[in-house]
């Protein structure tokens, strides 16, 4: 069972929500404007709040850089009667976690990245959901895409590098693609109350995604991960800046051309991550900044900035990549056997295909939309 509702959560008359145990997924962006609380702390004072489930980066992204800490202790917070369980992505997902529990609700600000951790978490949960015989109803709070509506690049594994959707319409997807029976609510983001008073952006997501832009640079800059070059991480600007410190050669050089985008400004930089790849090391590239206005690629521009540095023969180290990728045409591009027009027409033809599919699972007016004519200064 589906629905789609258009009030809030705390004006559903479902006997689930009022007599059952209820779960909570949230994280730090499930805050309320209006009375000051979190989505558990609200919830909580009905009573019925049971499990409160959260990222391996803790509820309010507090944990270690790397993810690896979860110990977490919330009991200050003066919730004594809710279970505080850590959810590590990449992990089994123990059905067993949520089989005392009669309804979940989802609230969380997610990248709009096929590489978002927690919407591969949320996948999981559906998945267990549904291949057992857990009677759990699943409440999504709708969320808008951090990223607007722009789709970037190839669904080799179902959803491209940058989806467009809200995070309710992915779960929609997902629920179709499942074949799921479960009872699956979402909730539209537009009778939220934040939405009357945050942007999308305004509590960080992630610990690695604090600032206004990040998201916007993130599905490019992550395939970074799949070389030796750095994307910013353990700095305070990460996925908005890169460099390596064997690219020295270019802080000197006056002509960055081949590096540029119409979208951003390159500003030459010299950056120290605190933790990760390079730790305390100096760095030397770039930093990228938006131009107001500009339809930005990222996803183009970083297989670009890679394929240069191949280009140059500059030691970049790219035999990662294609797992990261997960697109051959994109690889043999950044290695050289394809062509910038063939490569451009690879992910428009991409691109639009995944808009069409995509459009089965809408739930608002506005659609997805890609960046038609990606051009290079």
């Amino acid at each position: 069972m589906f629905s789609f509702r258009t009030t809030p959560l705390d004006r559903q008359e479902d006997v689930v929500l009022r007599k059952g145990r209820l779960g909570v997924l949230c994280n730090q962006s499930a805050w309320n404007p209006e009375t000051g609380e979190y989505l558990f702390e609200s919830l909580s004072r009905r009573g019925n709040l049971k499990k409160i489930f959260y990222p391996a980066s803790g509820i309010f992204g507090e944990l270690d850089a790397d993810f690896t800490s979860l110990s977490g202790n919330y009991s200050c917070m003066g919730l004594s009667d809710c279970e505080f369980v850590p959810l590590q992505t990449g992990a089994p997902l123990n059905a067993a976690l949520l089989g005392d529990i009669d309804a979940l609700i989802v609230e969380y600000q997610d990248t709009g990245s096929r590489y978002d951790s927690m919407t591969a978490l949320l996948h999981d949960i559906f998945r267990v959901i549904d291949s057992g015989t857990l009677p759990v109803s699943v409440y999504v709070l709708d969320r808008e895409n951090i990223c607007g509506r722009w789709v970037e690049g190839t669904a080799s594994d179902g959803i491209p590098h940058r989806h467009g959707l809200t995070m309710g319409e992915l779960a929609n997807l997902f629920y179709s693609e499942l074949g799921a029976r479960f009872p699956l609510h979402i909730i539209s983001y537009m009778v939220r109350p934040a939405t009357q008073y945050l942007m999308p952006w305004s509590i960080p997501p992630r610990p690695d995604v604090p600032g206004l832009f990040t998201s916007a640079f993130y599905c490019g800059m992550i395939l970074l991960s799949g070389t030796d070059l750095s994307y910013g991480e353990g700095t305070t600007r990460p996925y908005e800046q890169f460099g390596a410190p064997y690219m020295e050669r270019y802080l000197s050089q006056a002509d960055v051309s081949g590096f540029s985008d119409a979208g951003v400004f390159l500003r030459r930089t010299v950056f120290t991550p605190r933790f990760g790849r390079y730790k305390d090391e100096l760095c030397y590239g770039f930093q990228m900044l938006p131009r107001p206005g500009v339809p930005y690629h990222s996803v183009a521009h970083a297989l670009r900035i890679m394929r240069q540095l191949v280009s140059d023969g500059v030691s970049v180290d790219i035999s990662v990549l294609p797992a990261v990728l997960g697109d051959t045409v994109m690889h043999s591009y950044v290695e050289g056997s394809v062509q910038w027009a063939d490569l451009k027409e690879h992910i428009k033809v991409e691109e639009q295909k995944w808009i069409r599919k995509a459009r089965r699972y809408m739930l608002y007016d506005d659609q997805p939309v890609r960046v038609k004519n990606i051009q290079v200064y």
